[in-house]
């Protein structure tokens, strides 16, 4: 049984903070994901502008939904992450939410 699972993920930015979002994520979060175990499939901005000023999509694959959990614990819990947020942050957050939704892939998927 396939237990591989996707995890999509998208950010709301702080108004006037989306390009310190993605400078964290270019700069040291793909390095960090990479460390726990985290295969990343895309980042993405909206097609549309004003969306775009705001918003960041990403995809994430695991091999199962206890792996993606345990990863994001050990990244959670890793003192080069809370640095980095913490330097990241320090004229306040850079996000206002994240929406996260596990996706399994159809039988019929190219991608699994």
């Amino acid at each position: 049984m396939d237990t591989r699972v996707f995890e999509l993920r998208t950010y709301t930015a702080m108004p006037g903070k989306i390009d310190a979002l993605h400078a964290r994520f270019r700069d040291h979060t793909l390095t960090l994901f990479e460390k726990h175990h985290m295969s990343l499939i895309g980042f993405w901005r909206p097609a549309d502008e004003q969306q775009a000023k705001r918003q960041l999509v990403y995809l994430l694959a695991f091999p199962s939904r206890q792996a993606g959990a345990q990863s994001w614990k050990d990244f959670q819990a890793d003192p080069e992450w809370k640095s980095v947020k913490e330097t990241s942050e320090k004229d306040g957050p850079l996000v206002e939410k994240v929406d996260s939704v596990f996706l399994k892939p159809t039988d019929y998927s190219p991608l699994k």
